[in-house]
């Protein structure tokens, strides 16, 4: 005989967990725990062991359970046991798991009689039951015995605390019936993990074990010592059952007639018994399920709103039908121009926020990267100022010069023209490179046919590359017309006159104080001075300075810019950052006591980026340092006062010339790259690309959709419709199953200590008309909601089943008899005097006898 309501539940949780599972998701419940708390021998195993159905735990007198057992239950085909101590033995007898339990507790505990926290871990596969957690707990007891030690009241209710205090956790607190349930332990250390009474669920035990006259009617009815989700009582196999072996089945139809017969419970028969309490529980169990779905079923929605978009391409979806290509390959191939031409031209709809696109790039390129490049590349002072002087002598002869020759000026100037074309090519190949990884960005939206995109990308690679070959030709063309005709006529060359007045002017900025960049970089400086930081940096004409954050409130630091280069510098081992350093040129300390600061960058092209700043604010690289003093080496050529003037004028002629070209080059090379090679992609690609791709093959091979594309479009249509049937079993529990409302608070206030013993009710009467109403109860007025007696003598005796209120009156049973007076005992047992006429107002209290004495 197993738990049927839990066997109704069964299905419908593994329709839900069949249903997630096919999605690839788990349906986590998380169903509560359940947790038997009670004194000892109260019952508590066979309570757990009436809810699963089955016979397994270890049952006898004086304390049984000595260690907690975490029972989980596992819905599963097979039936079948394992303990986590017996890894890879299956028990099949359940007769053999209740040994197993015996002797790994006496294994850890011994056999006599100690405790132990370590709990014994088992689990129940079965057809019949939920994955759930059922906790058998050792019961609570005052006086040690045997091997237990002198704190085991402390302990056993540590140990319980443990496992009661978890939310999820719902507790039977089990007192037998045939004990004062005033004083349950159980009720006590429920009440304050669950001060509430949200989880707590009374179970009385043994109704069967009471004395003949008294019941728990009161009790069960919830009357006195209420508890908000009430009282069940429940009649459990004895020893003599258990030892003659008794099945559940059998227990449970006794269990039934008793509650039927018994004139005291008959009428709440329906509320009593082991599959109310089965159902109780059940109902708890169903309204945690219910209050889990509307969770479950938002997340499935989200879910399924997400795959509408993409299930309505593949709903009418025809794999071999030739128009259905012939249509995708148009659309794909126009789709990749637009891709295209945006990712260059950047556009409104659809924008990137996480990295750059490849029109971003190239502009960077073009104005960052390319300009950089030419400042590092154009001039060595030293070695500038020996070529000037060596070419001037050259042209002289064996004469001495008067005046400064044009020749040497050209022969320099163009020496230096042709330093140009290293980084002019140097652009072409990055911007290709740049244009060929937006090209693969574009085709990630071929992926679904491999052949197509493998032949677009080979197509217009090829072609890219093509128009490689005629751009550096272009360009190289551009350079050679640059020295092909020095025009010293240009509106912004200098000119001789000027040229030998005019001194080397550092090129500083137009506009003081103009922000060039603002950007986070990282201060490399040794551990001992502070360690690396990352600060806010601002970039002026004038200065750079940092700050602690953007809000730029709190400056660190302002460090001028004039006297300052720029140097690279190699990454640490263990760094990932890109660094370059400033450094002074006079060898003074730039910041404290450093010689050259560090600044990190987490890319390389946020440090190109600020490389091109500095430059933009007049701070250049390394290689640009004069370094006038080793400018002409005594023993290589002796510098006469003419010689240097002339060497001078010519220095500032070939810097205002090459400026001009590179001003020239730096416009001249975007506009190149763009008409060439960018704008020519452009046009082939909506033009000749389709053409190209007809005549590369069989246009079915290249519409042959790829086995990742064929599963993806089968997963998703699965998917989606498995969200969909997924909602509807949840929309079926919802409608098949009721969630029972929480009871109402009740006055659970009562304190244990004071309370009275309600489950004995022997035969009662009316007090005599002329006994004050105050004798057994409070003073007169509206009746509290939990009498209790203002003594703790034992009550005064009254007929079975008339529970008496705070007057004293009995309550109206129909089927009780009429209530009657009792007369005054006929004869006292000796030692007990006589109660004297003087005090009416006391009741009768009959003691033992005691020995007098006179004896």
């Amino acid at each position: 005989m197993g738990n049927r309501g839990m066997e109704d539940l069964i299905p419908l949780i593994n329709k839900l967990q069949d249903a997630f599972s096919s999605i690839g998701q788990s349906c986590n419940l998380d169903l509560p725990q359940i947790a038997v708390v009670g004194g000892q021998s109260a019952g508590k195993s066979s309570v757990l062991e009436n809810f699963v159905g089955r016979d397994f735990l270890p049952r006898g007198s004086g304390i049984v359970t000595r260690r907690p057992l975490i029972l989980q239950l596992v819905n599963n085909k097979a039936e079948y046991a394992e303990f986590l101590h017996c890894k890879g033995r299956k028990f099949v007898d359940f007769d053999e798991v209740r040994q197993e339990i015996e002797a790994e507790t006496d294994r850890i505990t011994g056999s006599n009689k100690g405790i132990s926290p370590i709990p014994i871990n088992l689990r129940v596969y079965s057809p019949n039951v939920l994955n759930l957690t059922l906790i058998d707990l050792p019961g609570m007891t005052k006086v040690a015995v045997g091997d237990q030690p002198v704190d085991i009241e402390h302990q056993i209710r540590d140990m319980i605390l443990q496992f009661i205090t978890r939310e999820s956790c719902l507790i039977l607190a089990v007192t037998p019936a045939n004990t004062d349930l005033a004083n349950s332990d159980a009720l006590k250390v429920a009440k304050e993990v669950d001060p509430q009474g949200l989880r707590t669920i009374g179970v009385i035990t043994k109704l069967d074990l009471m004395d003949e006259g008294t019941d728990a009617r009161d009790i069960l009815e919830n009357k006195l010592l209420p508890l908000r989700r009430g009282y069940i009582g429940v009649v459990n196999r004895s020893q003599k059952d258990i030892d003659g072996r008794k099945d559940i089945r059998a227990a449970l139809a006794a269990e039934r007639k008793f509650f039927l017969s018994h004139p005291s419970y008959r009428h709440m028969a329906e509320r009593m018994g082991t599959p109310h309490l089965q159902k109780t529980l059940n109902q708890q169990l169903t309204n945690h399920i219910r209050d889990t779905l509307p969770g479950l079923r938002s997340k499935l929605q989200s879910q399924l709103l997400s795959l509408e978009k993409e299930v309505e391409e593949y709903k009418n979806f025809r794999p071999d039908d030739p128009t259905r290509k012939t249509k995708a390959l148009l659309q794909m191939v126009q789709q990749f121009g637009v891709d295209f031409e945006k990712c260059i031209e950047g556009s409104g709809d659809q924008v990137d926020t996480a990295e750059l696109s490849g029109g971003a790039r190239i502009n960077r390129i073009f104005h960052e990267r390319f300009p950089f490049e030419l400042v590092k590349i154009v001039f060595d002072e030293k070695e500038l100022r020996r070529e000037i002087s060596h070419a001037i002598k050259n042209v002289h002869g064996v004469r001495t010069g008067l005046f400064t020759p044009d020749l040497a000026f050209e022969a320099i100037v163009k020496k230096q023209i042709i330093k140009l074309k290293e980084p002019c090519l140097k652009c072409i190949d990055l911007v290709i490179q740049e244009l060929i990884n937006t090209f693969r960005q574009c085709t990630n939206k071929l992926s679904s046919y491999p052949r197509l995109r493998e032949e677009t990308e080979r197509i217009v690679t090829t072609y890219v590359r093509e128009r490689e070959g005629k751009t550096k030709d272009q360009v190289l063309l551009l350079i050679d017309i640059e020295l092909s005709y020095i025009n010293t006529n240009h509106e912004d060359f200098i000119g001789f006159a000027n040229a030998q007045q005019r001194n080397i002017v550092n090129k500083k900025r137009a506009i003081p104080n103009q922000v060039i960049r603002k950007g986070w970089l990282t201060l490399n400086i040794s551990i001992m001075k502070g360690g690396s930081k990352e600060y806010w940096f601002v970039l002026t004409a004038e200065s750079l300075s940092w700050y602690k954050d953007e809000e730029e409130k709190e400056k660190k630091y302002m460090l001028p810019l004039d006297n300052l280069k720029l140097r690279d510098v190699e990454k640490g081992f263990m760094s990932n950052k890109h660094i370059f350093g400033i450094f002074n040129t006079e060898q003074r300390n730039v910041y404290k006591d450093l010689r050259q600061i560090e600044l990190a960058c987490d890319t390389q092209e946020d440090m190109d980026s600020w490389k091109a700043s500095f430059l933009r604010a007049g701070v250049y690289p390394e290689k640009d340092q004069v370094e006038s003093e080793d400018a002409a080496p005594a023993d290589s050529f002796s510098m006469d006062p003419q010689l240097e003037r002339q060497v001078e004028t010519i220095r500032n002629l070939v810097d205002s010339y090459i400026g001009i070209v590179n001003k020239t080059i730096r416009d001249l090379m975007p506009k190149t790259i763009m008409h060439l090679m960018i704008n020519s992609a452009k046009d082939f690609i909506h033009s000749e690309l389709l053409a190209y791709l007809y005549s590369s093959g069989d246009q079915n091979s290249l519409m042959e959709e790829s086995a990742d594309q064929a599963q993806r479009r089968d997963e998703m249509l699965r998917m989606y419709h498995a969200i969909k049937e997924a909602l509807s079993i949840i929309g079926d529990i919802s409608t098949s199953t009721i969630s029972t409302p929480v009871p109402p608070p009740v006055n659970d206030s009562w304190m244990p200590e004071t309370s009275p013993t309600p489950q004995r009710r022997p035969p009662s009467s009316a007090p005599p008309p002329s006994r004050p109403p105050a004798v057994r109860g409070p003073t007169p007025g509206p009746p509290p909601l939990n009498p209790t007696p203002a003594f703790a003598a034992p009550p005064i005796p009254s007929r079975p089943g008339l529970p008496m209120n705070a007057f004293g009156n009995s309550s109206q049973d129909p089927f009780s008899a009429p209530p009657q007076i009792p007369s005054r005992p006929a004869r006292v047992p000796p030692g007990i005097p006589r109660r004297p006429p003087g005090a009416p107002n006391r009741p009768t209290i009959i003691r033992p006898a005691e020995p007098s004495l006179l004896d």
